[in-house]
Parts: C-alpha cells; structure tokens; sequence
C-alpha cells in the first residue's frame, strides 16, 4: 500500500477509491461509493498486456440516438418468447455442477437481443452522458423503470433455467446488470461472486446475456473449469490497491493446468456461472461497444451476510430495508420461478 503522505506515486486505484478506503487495506468496510465507481475501481485490479490500460481509454464519441418506441405486439412477443419453458438436458446439468458454468445456445431470439442492446445503450447514454470518457460503462436496477428490460430481468424461461441448474424449487432476481465494455478496454479481472455478492446462500447464478455476437477478440466471459478450482486459491489474500491479486490468481491457474474456456458466443448464446466459478474477461480489441446483461439469482429463503464488505459495492440498492442477517425478500427481489406455479 502506498500511503496517502507518501512521496510514492499512487496506485491507479487511489483515483476511484475514498479517502477512507485508501487508508486501510482491508475490505471490510462496506463501499462508500456509487456502482459505476466501483467498476473504475474494479477494473484497475486487472493484469494486462504491456500497452492495454484499461484507464487511459478514449472510446469514440457516442452519436445520441432518439430511444426506440417498440409498439405493444412486439413486446407481447418478446414477453411470450422469454415465458417459454427451456429443454434443459441432464448433461447440461451435470456441466453445470461438475464445471461451475455452462453455454447455451439459441436461449433467446437474437432479434430480440438487437432491441435490448438499443434500448440499454440508451439507458447508458440517458445514465451517464453521451461521452462520459470510460473504459467501462454500467448499470443496474434497470427493470424498475423499462418495460421492455423488465421482460428479459423478470424472464421466467431464463429464471427457470438458472433454478434447474442449482437445483432449488424457486429463485429470486439479485440484480440486473448492464456491462458495456468500451474499445480499448482491458480485461476484468479473476474473481468469483461468492466473494462479491452478500448472499449467505451458495445456491446463487448469474445469466450473462450477450447483445451483440461476441468473438474473443471483443473479450468474452471466460471461465476456469471445475466447480471445485476456488479451493486453490480460497485462502490467497485479495489485494483492493493492484492488479496483484489477478496475477497470482492467472499463475496458480496456469501452474495448476485449469482449463481456461475463453471462447466466443453466439447472439442468442448466454451462459450461466454458479457463485463459486472462478471467471474474467478478456481485453475489448474491437471497435465496437462489447454489451451484455447480467442477470443474478438466488434461491428463495436466502439471507443478506452478517458482514458486507466493500467487495459487494452499492448492495443496498438492490435490497431496500434488508438488513444483515435477514431473509432477502424486498419487492425488488421478486420470485421469477417457482417449481410451484
């Protein structure tokens, strides 16, 4: 750590991080700040190539655009669509649990993904300007206030899906997340949510659904095979202040021989990683936008921890009046499946 009254240069985290989170290096505090500062901070704890900063970005200007209007039947068709059961194999289920993830193809029309990466760009212009100068755009809570967002967060094809694959009766929505990954932008760095999200639940999955066809070079989600691989690095200290966290992680997991699934998706692919998967991303090399929306799930009955830390970022915004130690249960954690309906 390098100290506040140090003649010592800064670590690039200092820019996003408050004068209180510079002057300890635990995490367990809760985070002071907004959800878009946390990603500028987060994406400062990346290792990347001599030459790819994932701070000293400049995307090209973004042209505002009128927000689309989609008339009632094309919304109803959207709604039907995401309503519809998902034929999910037992291999699939077994992937899952054995490896910690899975890719599904042709889980939603891809014509349908055009619209919603439309309309979230929108909603990131409307949010934070038409050229906020960031390597990483983001967003969350997006559902409350968009109708046609609300179809795919509130989706009981993709809940359904996330539910069979943990294997509970019902699910409950965490967060809606847009990531807008800006040419030039480095990579995101190793981490696995059990680490991230204040659920005292291991039964937790997060859907990432990607808004344009994604090839490695635009920077994919990537996976470290086996449910199990957190266990080689549970106990390795997690460093808030530089990348060396994520470089220790990449070395062990080279060293150790992990299968590293960095490969494209489809439009209309999406995958879905359990709270204890081990994930990154890669560098955006393109010059277009990388878009996609993560969608979180819980299994009903889970509580919020005992101790947030600062890891977990703005989480209260996701779980009004929800206080350590209770049931999550707020009217933005709706039941999106239900073995019972």
């Amino acid at each position: 750590m390098t100290d506040s009254t140090n003649s010592q240069p800064k670590p690039e985290s200092f820019e996003y991080l408050s004068k209180a989170q510079q002057q300890s290096e635990d995490v367990a505090s809760q985070w002071d700040q907004d959800n878009q500062q946390w990603w500028n901070w987060y994406m400062t704890l990346a290792e990347n190539e001599q030459g790819q900063n994932n701070l000293a970005v400049k995307p090209a200007p973004f042209r505002p655009q009128a927000p689309i209007e989609i008339d009632k039947s094309t919304l109803a068709q959207i709604q039907d669509a995401l309503s519809v059961p998902y034929e999910l194999s037992a291999d699939a289920i077994d992937q899952f649990a054995r490896n910690g993830y899975i890719k599904l193809k042709n889980v939603i029309d891809p014509e349908h993904l055009t619209l919603l990466r439309e309309r979230i760009n929108s909603i990131l212009i409307d949010v934070l300007g038409a050229e906020p100068g960031l390597a990483f755009r983001s967003d969350e809570m997006m559902w409350l206030h968009d109708e046609l967002v609300r179809h795919f967060v509130l989706s009981k094809r993709i809940a359904q899906i996330a539910s069979e694959l943990l294997g509970v009766q019902a699910v409950r929505l965490y967060h809606d997340n847009a990531l807008s990954k800006e040419p030039g932008c480095g990579r995101t760095p190793w981490h696995y949510d059990y680490h991230h999200f204040p659920i005292d639940s291991r039964n937790v999955c997060t859907a990432w659904i990607p808004l344009q066809p994604i090839p490695r070079e635009m920077g994919p989600l990537a996976f470290a095979a086996g449910i199990d691989t957190y266990k080689l690095v549970k106990d390795l200290p997690f460093n808030k202040f530089d990348s060396s966290y994520d470089k220790q992680l990449n070395q062990i997991f080279t060293d150790r021989h992990i299968p590293v699934d960095d490969s494209g998706f489809d439009l209309g692919e999406i995958s879905f990683h359990h709270t204890l998967s081990f994930h990154t991303a890669g560098a955006n090399k393109t010059n277009e936008s990388r878009m996609a929306l993560a969608t979180t799930y819980f299994e009903d009955g889970a509580r919020l921890v005992s101790n947030p830390t600062m890891i977990s970022g703005e989480f209260h915004k996701f779980m009004p009046a929800i206080e350590p130690g209770d049931v999550i249960n707020s009217a933005y954690n709706p039941v999106c499946h239900s073995c019972a309906d």
